[in-house]
């Protein structure tokens, strides 16, 4: 029976290097839930309010955003394995800064922190895991699960430390931390490149007077506003509107990512047989509509349900924005880089907008202006569907 390695078709010198990229990944993806569940016992802890919340998440975004700029640019001066283990630390730096002070200005610096590593790990993994396997497809979606399963443990650990005591909330940042410093000490062991890369060149083309590219940007920036505010503020919002038990709610922010690994599953198959563009409009309508009966709805059960359905089609929507890009910019690193990078300023916003917004109206007046952002993605991929249906026309 063959190894996962030998399945993958992984070179024998870099095995340890794609385990090493597996288990940083799922240290990313249980980080990526954690402060989610963590918030609300912070806020006991530490009297934060509804604004410096929105901004402690929003800067965590930030953190992420600047990655894309600084993990792409470094390993050409210091060569990737420097860059990686540099920037990858703000992960543990900034976890234990959460755990040491409640100081708001070091909570702040402390979540730009875990977005930079953040980001910096989800660069280099998916790009090395790409590079040492013959099957890139096989290993890009093991690395996904990797992610998705640390994303799913996390709100069910917070869940049982904090059962006896909400103080020890700090148990699972520090599990975290100990996480980290073990995928750092893999990653500084493996064979990860240590020598600046050569600069590839790429001119890109004239993206920003296109207004399909621009289309497609809108589409992922509202998207990334939808998604950033409900995974940041989704737990915090069911425990203190009561609409669903701590427990439970909990529970539900852990099934989401399996509704979004079964959703992306799902679509994968789905897009080889339909049409992208419809697939795309219909993820973003049903998420809307499931997003607007989670916030009225007044059955706990069918709050729940609707929960699960906003994760099993906003799974899918990034990546089919992506595959539906007019090929001549999917093809050009710049085009592709900008639009994301652009995208993710609404990761950025959003959230500090629902905490400003909860801080005047109550944390539900705050999670209802998502709907907005969803209302406006659903609006552009009408005017996208139609676009498309006119040039096949």
């Amino acid at each position: 029976m063959k190894s996962l390695e030998q399945s993958l078709g992984v070179a024998k010198e870099n095995r340890g290097l794609m385990y090493a990229m597996y288990f940083a990944f799922f240290s990313s993806g249980f980080m990526s839930q954690l402060f989610g569940a963590i918030l609300p016992f912070m806020q006991e802890e530490y009297h934060l309010s509804y604004t410096l919340r929105g901004m402690l998440l929003s800067a965590h975004q930030a953190g992420n955003f600047f990655a894309v700029f600084i993990a792409g640019y470094l390993p050409y001066v210091i060569g990737r394995k420097k860059s990686t283990l540099y920037l990858s630390s703000g992960k543990a730096i900034g976890l234990l800064l959460m755990i040491l002070t409640g100081n708001p200005i070091l909570l702040t610096l402390a979540f730009i922190l875990t977005g930079i590593g953040r980001g910096t790990q989800s660069n280099i993994t998916n790009v090395v895991t790409a590079e040492i396997s013959q099957k890139k497809a096989s290993a890009l979606n093991i690395l996904h699960s990797t992610f998705a399963v640390g994303a799913f443990i996390s709100p069910f650990l917070v869940m049982l430390v904090t059962k006896r005591s909400h103080s020890l909330w700090w148990v699972v940042v520090a599990l975290v931390v100990e996480m980290e410093i073990i995928a750092l000490g893999a990653i500084d062991n493996c064979n990860l490149s240590d020598k600046p890369t050569p600069r590839k060149t790429d001119k890109g083309r004239d993206y920003y007077k296109d207004y399909q590219w621009w289309l497609n940007t809108g589409i992922l920036f509202f998207y990334l506003c939808s998604e950033a505010s409900i995974m940041g503020w989704l737990i915090t919002y069911f425990k203190e509107t009561g609409r669903l038990s701590p427990t439970i709610a909990q529970i539900s922010s852990s099934l989401l990512w399996i509704m979004i690994l079964t959703g992306r599953l799902t679509c994968a198959g789905l897009s080889a047989r339909m049409d992208k563009n419809k697939l795309l409009l219909l993820l973003g309508f049903l998420q809307t509509i499931c997003f607007l009966v989670m916030i009225t709805s007044q059955s706990k059960a069918l709050t729940f349900i609707a929960v699960l359905l906003v994760g099993l089609f906003m799974s899918a929507t990034y990546p089919t924005t992506l595959a539906t890009m007019p090929n001549r910019y999917n093809s050009s690193t710049v085009a592709t880089g900008n639009c994301i990078a652009i995208a993710s300023l609404g990761a950025i916003i959003m959230p500090l907008v629902v905490g400003a917004v909860a801080e005047k109206s109550g944390i539900g007046g705050g999670i209802a202006t998502i709907s907005i952002a969803l209302l406006c993605m659903v609006v552009l991929m009408i005017i996208k569907t139609i676009n498309v249906l006119k040039t096949k026309s």
